[in-house]
């Protein structure tokens, strides 16, 4: 008989670890629309793009932090432009060789890290994995607040995205928090927010980055 075609086989999940930094690069690279050239948003999903840019520093250094943990190289360029209003242009730009590599792990990711916070409660889910729910939910935020458009008013604190998934990923992370969080639809935009107060204090905190690790210092 005739071998039945071997399907391709599906990757193993990643660690908890490596998981939570590509899941937040993968959030971080959806909160922004890709450089000019690379083509739209639907042509060329920016998480697939070997290059990103950000218009804040602290994104763009909490980006190639995440990178540099993932083993991915990646060269950071500043530009200034504008006249009466100045602004910096942060563009991160990975080396060919290694995009494949990046690609496939922010991919991965993503996909891995969606699934977690937006599927149901697992029955007998272990601690670690109840724990890593949460981390994913703050690393979410923290992407959206770094990167994505702060809307901030006296009642509300939020963010505007392009991205429907991230939305949702946002308003489910929300609730893992223990916070409840709105996801209202604008032109041509999503704004995501959180009641000011109490809530506002508890995204802040957990969204907020944590001392720096052996991890870190090694990457860098």
């Amino acid at each position: 008989m005739l071998d039945r075609p071997r399907l391709p086989s599906t990757p193993p999940p990643l660690d908890w670890l490596t998981l939570g930094d590509a899941f937040e690069a993968a959030c971080l690279l959806r909160c922004m629309p890709p450089p000019a050239g690379t083509g739209t948003r639907q042509a060329t999903p920016p998480r697939r793009s070997a290059a990103v840019e950000f218009n804040r520093e602290d994104a763009a250094q909490r980006m190639r932090q995440l990178l540099a943990r993932l083993d991915v190289p990646v060269v950071h360029e500043r530009a200034v432009g504008g006249l009466r209003r100045r602004y910096e242009l942060h563009r991160l730009h990975v080396p060919g060789e290694h995009r494949p590599a990046y690609a496939s792990i922010v991919e991965a990711g993503w996909r891995q890290g969606r699934r977690e916070l937006l599927g149901g409660p697992v029955p007998g889910a272990s601690a670690a994995r109840r724990l890593w729910r949460t981390r994913l939910a703050a690393a979410a935020w923290r992407a959206a607040l770094l990167a994505g458009g702060r809307h901030v008013r006296r009642h509300i604190l939020g963010v505007r995205l392009t991205d429907r998934e991230l939305a949702a990923v946002l308003v489910r992370g929300a609730a893992l928090l223990d916070v409840p969080a709105l996801l209202r639809p604008g032109t041509g935009c999503f704004l995501v927010s959180v009641p000011n107060g109490p809530e506002r204090d508890r995204i802040l905190q957990h969204a907020a980055l944590a001392p720096a690790t052996d991890r870190d210092a090694a990457a860098s």
